[in-house]
């Protein structure tokens, strides 16, 4: 539960008591031009290397290979990407550059294909609820370092997190399937997975569809030592999707796409500590914890999508509209903050509705030698429901007449936003480009909040509008030194949405958006007939008019614009492939986020919250042929994450978090190019590492630990036709 998730309910009661390194070896064959990478990272099929932009980028295959099933799993392996688990599949928060969530929004977009996902409202706990699909129909992760405010609006302070989805194929009926079974250290159960993929083609060259379905069920490894219970954080990760690509002129394109993702965890995979990460109780192991009540995790995700493309041969014209539902149920053990107020148990449920509607329309110029361009509108509506309620239950668990529910929240809310954007290459000649963007928004809000304690004789209703518009713009000069090296620039300006404050006497009416200025020069460079790559950046991020908590009459808690802060730091990443076959990588960055202002949220030259100074990964891969039939492949990765902590020194919250290292190791072998066998073991050494650790809200005294997850090994056994 974040320090905002109690804003209206803690507060108001306490009143009343691939990088390249890694990516680049056995990149699909869909996400290659010949033997180069091609991303859309500026919404359109580009060179990696002709990108003025920091860009990383993952495969599924890769993904899958690393026998990772969630974002965690794969965040070391991104120069400068920090991925905070709280303790199940769907609830991470990323931050890109130091650029860390203070307040309760999210600052790394999420796209999946060309559309954006999740919450841009203030009241819908947007950082902590990431997308976390499973790895089997990604065709490839891009992450792209920010601000990205000009081609993607709000909420990308930090960057941009995109899935791009395998398509059909239109020529070949293509068809895969995977059964996997893993162990987990301090798990009595065995976890297992399964996978299966169809693409058909209708009709040759011109339509195809195509579905798939996975299931991963992760045994519990945590033990509760209060109630005896063991494994208790069990959990079902599914999804399924199915998509239609229909062509039926060469220059009219039209796409369809259905997804759906569901997580049950029957607890969180939460561990509690004393501070300072002494054991939780005398002769208690690492992974224990101490709960009264059950705190389990659901979410929904359905999202469907459709985009129609039309070329002209001067430009092409296309839309993209979808439609995504997001269902989440979690439930707190808040026993010991309220149970002691009634004499019983205090189960804290919290559920979160939302839907999100969006269009967006571009025109984009031809590939050109001399001017390239695009102009585009996009709108988003956003309808969301973010209630709370802290329940009063006797110790057998029944409800408190007259008690029960002890505090009722709800906080309903809507978010509309308009957008114009434009951007433009200049290709001044071969060798100098470039290109800038520009993007105009407002957005429109309402809210309404409603909190209920009834024995406080507490019932305080209020309502609230906002309206804002906000201009960011990017400049990129490039210097190609050759087709293979370039040298580049980048400043570029991007936001993230405020929105009216919550409604209670003393407070200001609403809160304004927060500004990020990044200052960027990069080189991306491929040397000995692409036998060495590198691509290095060093940046400087100014971030100001922060969203930050404040303290109002009676002790309640509210969102202000206070304080300035700065993220500063270099991310390299070298691919080296001496022979064929073989890859070696090495990724790093080293990341300064500090406040550089003193407000009540946030004392000057407090290190940002849960962004290591240091990170870096090693990687080797090596694949050889068997015979005439068949063929191996062999790899293995170390994952650094430095020191950092867990909150802003001023917030009395803050903790060290110590970093972590760990060895991944993963090896296939393919017979006939149909059959793959592979095993994998993550976490080798067994390293008891601390993903997050927070102050715990609903265990005071403690410490809430998301652990790394222990040595996981796994055999599978892959088909494909």
């Amino acid at each position: 539960m974040t320090k905002f998730a109690l804003l209206a309910a803690a507060s108001t009661l306490a009143m009343s008591a691939a990088h390249p390194a890694f990516a680049e070896d056995s990149m699909d064959a869909t996400a290659r031009e010949g033997n180069e990478i091609v991303v859309t990272a500026q919404k359109r099929s580009e060179r990696l290397q002709d990108v003025p932009i920091s860009i990383s980028v993952v495969t599924g295959e890769q993904m899958q290979q690393s026998g990772g099933s969630q974002l965690v799993d794969y965040a070391a392996y991104v120069p400068g990407l920090q991925v905070d688990n709280a303790g199940s599949p769907g609830r991470s928060t990323l931050s890109l550059r130091g650029v860390a969530p203070i307040g309760p929004s999210a600052t790394v977009g999420i796209y999946l294909d060309d559309a954006p996902i999740g919450s841009s409202g203030i009241y819908n706990r947007s950082q902590t609820f990431t997308l976390d699909l499973l790895p089997y129909d990604i065709e490839r992760l891009e992450v792209l370092r920010g601000p990205q405010g000009t081609l993607y609006g709000a909420s990308s302070i930090g960057g941009l997190f995109k899935y791009v989805t395998v398509q059909p194929d239109l020529r070949e009926l293509k068809a895969k399937a995977s059964g996997e079974v893993f162990t987990i250290s301090n798990a009595d159960d065995l976890g297992w997975a399964a996978s299966a993929m169809i693409s058909v083609p209708i009709i040759q060259d011109q339509l195809a569809i195509s579905g798939s379905y996975s299931r991963r069920e992760t045994p519990g490894f945590i033990d509760n030592i209060l109630t005896g219970e063991k494994d208790v954080n069990d959990a079902v990760q599914q999804g399924g999707r199915a998509a239609l690509l229909w062509q039926p002129d060469p220059a009219l394109t039209i796409r369809l796409s259905g997804i759906w993702q569901k997580v049950d965890s029957d607890n969180l995979g939460i561990l509690y500590e004393g501070l300072g990460n002494t054991p939780l109780a005398a002769g208690a192991g690492f992974l224990s914890t101490n709960t009264q009540l059950d705190e389990p995790f659901r979410s929904e995700f359905q999202y469907y999508s459709g985009s129609i493309a039309y070329d002209f041969g001067f430009a092409e014209l296309s839309s993209t509209t979808s439609y995504s539902k997001l269902d989440i149920l979690e439930v707190s053990d808040a026993t010991r903050i309220f149970g002691g107020l009634f004499g019983g148990l205090a189960p804290y449920p919290a559920e979160l509705r939302q839907k999100k509607f969006t269009e967006e329309l571009r025109l984009t110029s031809a590939p050109s030698t001399s001017f390239e361009w695009m102009v585009g509108f996009f709108y988003t509506d956003e309808d969301n429901n973010h209630t709370q309620i802290v329940r009063a239950l006797t110790p057998a668990g029944a409800p408190i007449a007259g008690v029960d529910p002890f505090a009722t929240v709800g906080l309903p809310n809507t978010y509309k936003e308009y957008a114009a954007f434009g951007n433009a290459t200049l290709k001044l000649s071969e060798a100098f480009h470039l290109t800038g963007g520009l993007r105009w928004a407002r957005n429109d809000q309402t809210f309404t909040q409603i909190t209920q304690i009834p024995l406080a004789g507490l019932n305080i209703a209020g309502d609230g509008t906002s309206r804002e518009e906000v201009v960011t713009y990017s400049v990129s000069p490039q210097f190609n030194i050759n087709r293979d090296a370039m040298i580049y620039a980048r400043v570029a300006t991007g936001y993230r949405p405020g929105g009216p404050n919550v409604a209670l006497p003393g407070f200001p009416t609403t809160v304004g958006s927060e500004r990020v200025t990044s200052y960027e020069a990069g080189v991306k460079a491929s040397f000995m007939d692409r036998a060495v790559t590198i691509d290095a950046a060093v940046f400087m991020l100014d971030w100001k008019d922060l969203q930050t908590s404040a303290p109002f009459a009676g002790g309640i808690n509210g969102l202000v614009n206070a304080g300035t802060a700065q993220s500063q730091g270099v991310e390299a990443a070298l691919l080296i492939q001496p022979v064929a076959g073989l890859s070696v990588g090495w990724n790093f960055a080293y990341t300064d986020a500090k406040c550089t202002e003193t407000t009540a949220a946030c004392n000057d030259g407090d290190q940002l919250p849960n962004v290591p100074k240091v990170s870096t990964a090693m990687t080797a891969d090596y694949a050889f042929a068997l015979g005439e039939s068949a063929g191996a492949r062999i790899g293995g990765t170390v994952r650094i994450v430095g020191d950092r902590v867990s909150d802003v020194a001023a917030s009395g919250l803050a903790v060290p978090v110590e970093g972590y290292a760990t060895a991944d190791f993963n090896a296939a072998i393919t017979f006939a190019e149909k059959w793959t066998v592979r095993a994998y073991v993550r976490n080798l050494t067994n390293a008891q590492g601390r993903v997050t650790s927070n102050v715990a809200t609903t265990n005071p005294g403690f410490l809430a630990t998301a652990p790394l997850q222990p040595r996981t090994m796994g055999l599978a056994l892959d088909m494909s036709f």
